[in-house]
């Protein structure tokens, strides 16, 4: 859980990075929903190379999953800057 907001080009970022590298392990999914400054809320899927950020309604507090296999557990952490 994370209370920090995102933009939605710093989450399509962090997505890229998760897809596109295994400096995190083999990420074979993540989803989750993030705030937003703006106070809108990003909703977001990743299923290996493809992800979609779509926009939703609102919920109490920031989430994100990440699934992998031999994943670096705090580098997505990092990677989203939760803490």
């Amino acid at each position: 859980e994370t209370v920090r907001t995102y933009g939605e080009e710093e989450l399509r970022q962090i997505l890229e990075k998760l897809s596109n590298s295994e400096e995190y392990g083999i990420i074979l999914r993540a989803k989750g929903m993030l705030k937003t400054e703006s106070k809108e809320w990003l909703y977001f899927d990743l299923v290996q190379e493809y992800y979609e950020i779509r926009k939703g309604q609102p919920f109490y507090t920031g989430r994100f999953w990440v699934v992998g296999s031999k994943l670096e557990e705090e580098k997505p952490r990092d990677l989203f800057h939760a803490e």
